[in-house]
């Protein structure tokens, strides 16, 4: 059963004001890569480094997508590899944002089945790979979801990941569908969804549950599609993504406050398109909106670089607004300084201040 407002209100306002960022370590080329026994311990190294750079920002928690092939075909290393993360980054005062379901995705015809071992990279390229969701498509994205034994194998993840942390206060967010309906997937992912809610709940776990509004531009204009009207329903609290500038963003927001919930930025920062930090933080640190940054350390994963459909818009002659002088994500260089003072200065300060007002209440 879905929280209660009040229900959701206490847990949320029983903790500091939740910010972070999405999280990979800068060594690694993918999500495989992330997860997978081949080189972790020097990847958990690298991440111990960075989730301690994430805190002296101000951070206090991360978003971590899970990768579904790594948990199947090495499912007892994968186990003990995420609790030492989750572990890694508890160290360091960051709890973690838990992602299962993804519609992030690319068709049939340029999908890969992800191998383990050895990962490349192409570069120049955002997220290391030339064939990527985040640009043109020729039809709609496969999600291995679609075949009947990998869905199944998939629900068990879920089950077994919610219900051995379900009362972990390493974990503070289940976040059970990362975009649903992207790719041109429309609703074809609604029963996925739906039913790892049901898996999880079962759970009875003492954290959220959610799944994330992503087309801010329909949600603003009225016109929210099914799924994700379904994935807002289905939660408990209210996360999305956003990364448009600040009059689309307040906009947005207006919407989303209706639900009466807590809102959860799982997603924003996009530099090329006039969206900023100057610009965004202010604003949820203002409204106690808890945030998540795509990126923190720029690396293999190359999210600093645009989106490829930015390029295309671009080639049509349509970029005059761009401004491809910008990284588009991440906050780091590789050697921990920042891509700009200005920015992590502001992070700090409002970090800061957001702690001694929660103190000061006596929370």
């Amino acid at each position: 059963m879905v929280w209660s407002r009040e229900k959701a209100w206490e847990w949320y306002n029983s903790r500091p004001w939740i910010r972070g960022c999405n999280f990979m370590g800068s060594d690694c080329a993918n999500r495989v890569d992330q997860w997978q026994s081949y080189g972790f311990e020097k990847r958990l190294i690298t991440a111990g480094r960075e989730f301690k750079a994430a805190a002296d920002l101000g951070f206090n928690s991360v978003r971590l997508i899970l990768q579904f092939e790594v948990w199947d075909r090495e499912h007892d290393v994968f186990m003990r590899n995420f609790d030492r993360y989750l572990s890694a980054a508890y160290s360091h005062g960051i709890s973690s944002m838990i992602c299962f379901g993804n519609d992030c995705a690319v068709p049939k015809d340029a999908y890969r089945e992800p191998e383990l071992g050895e990962q490349t990279v192409e570069p120049g390229w955002h997220g290391g790979r030339r064939s990527s969701p985040h640009g043109k498509l020729d039809g709609s994205g496969y999600s291995i979801l679609d075949d009947p034994d990998k869905n199944e194998r998939f629900c068990e993840m879920i089950r077994e990941i919610v219900t051995k942390y379900a009362h972990d206060e390493r974990v503070c967010i289940w976040d059970i569908f990362n975009e649903p309906g992207n790719s041109r997937r429309g609703s074809k992912s609604l029963r996925y969804m739906e039913h790892f809610f049901e898996i999880a709940r079962a759970a009875n776990p003492c954290q959220p549950l959610t799944a994330g509004i992503w087309q801010s531009n329909s949600a603003i204009a009225g016109k929210m599609p099914e799924i994700e009207r379904c994935a807002a329903e289905l939660s408990d609290v209210i996360s999305f993504h956003c990364y448009e500038r600040l009059p689309e963003t307040v906009l947005l927001l207006d919407i989303l406050e209706d639900y009466g919930r807590p809102l959860i930025c799982s997603e924003w920062l996009l530099r090329i398109t006039g969206q900023s930090v100057q610009s965004i933080f202010p604003l949820f640190y203002s409204k106690r909106i808890a945030c998540y940054n795509w990126g923190l350390v720029a690396g293999k994963y190359q999210t600093y670089e645009p989106w490829n459909m930015l390029w295309e818009q671009y080639d049509r002659g349509e970029g005059g607004s761009l401004d491809f002088t910008k990284w588009q994500h991440d906050l780091l260089r590789p050697n921990l300084r920042p891509y700009d003072p200005v920015e992590t200065e502001l992070i700090k300060r409002l970090c800061d201040a957001a702690d001694k007002k929660f103190d000061k209440k006596g929370a």
